[in-house]
């Protein structure tokens, strides 16, 4: 049994971003805390989302880092003056964007806690030469500029949007992590492929897709996609249409028979066949072996 690692806390330092892990010397914190910690652009404010949590040296997904201190009265002056601050950034990076006729969507800016670093979030189609931006921005901040383009899904989650269901996008309540979702989850769950109807705001596939995915992979396990060839009670049948909500697989077999079967039933005619094909293929292979032995 791997020996106890230590006492671990998840910060975030965005409302929608990456979840990072961090030890701390200050007592024990609680939910909804707020702390200075290094982030990977510097010394940053956190809010701790969970913990503590006594880890493995086998579960940490990273190098622990330690909390530097819980906020204090004049770190909350500094951290508001950098906000309001980050405000009057944006409007002066907006103005050098459109001196530069850069493609670019300008999303956030961000002062590191201790000023030794500016970030600015932006959006773009496709790479932006920034170069001659970064200058105007140093000249006129007299600090470390960092700026970071994000991807399209990353984009809708930071500005937030309405999903189809009416409600605020999973992305911009609750996602840290986009999973990798295709055309085979809504064909898994019998979805019409119209864009319109399975794509989000960002104009990729839904994230809500991947929810019920693993439901449906074990309601259709052993169960053949619409169109298939099946034997089923030694008839050559054509699969017609898979019924999950009803649990039903149409059939028509080659006289043109329409026939309706549960999916249990239907397993349980495919997995007689099998039996009864590995039955015939040892009485073959024993007749093979005395045959042999004559």
């Amino acid at each position: 049994m791997p020996e106890i690692y230590g006492t671990v806390y998840g910060v975030e330092f965005h409302t929608v971003g990456k979840m990072y892990e961090y030890s701390s010397s200050e007592g024990v914190l609680k939910t909804g805390d707020f702390v200075l910690a290094m982030s990977e652009f510097g010394l940053d404010v956190g809010k701790v989302r969970f913990g503590p949590v006594d880890m493995r040296i086998d579960e940490l997904k990273e190098e622990l880092r330690p909390i530097v201190r819980m906020m204090t009265d004049e770190d909350w002056e500094t951290y508001n003056k950098n906000k309001e601050e980050a405000i009057s950034a944006m409007r002066i990076c907006q103005d050098l964007i459109e001196k530069h006729s850069l493609p670019m969507r300008l999303l956030e800016a961000r002062y590191m806690f201790d000023r030794s670093r500016i970030v600015f979030y932006f959006g773009a189609d496709s790479r932006v030469d920034f170069r001659e931006l970064v200058k105007d921005l140093a000249r006129a901040f007299r600090t470390r500029i960092e700026l970071r383009q994000v991807g399209i899904r990353d984009e809708v989650k930071m500005t937030g949007s309405l999903g189809l269901c009416g409600m605020t996008a999973c992305c911009a309540r609750f996602l840290r992590q986009f999973e990798s979702i295709t055309l085979k989850h809504a064909k898994k769950q019998q979805l019409l492929i119209n864009p319109a109807k399975i794509s989000g705001r960002c104009g990729r596939l839904l994230c809500c897709l991947s929810y019920e995915q693993e439901l449906y992979e074990h309601e259709l396990m052993d169960i053949p996609d619409e169109g298939s060839l099946v034997d089923y009670e030694g008839k050559t049948c054509k699969v017609l249409t898979v019924n999950i909500f009803m649990k039903v697989i149409t059939l028509v077999a080659d006289d043109g028979q329409m026939i309706k079967v549960q999916f249990d039933d239907f397993r349980k005619s495919q997995k007689s066949i099998i039996q009864d094909a590995n039955a015939e293929l040892l009485i073959k292979n024993r007749d093979e072996d005395i045959s042999m032995d004559d």
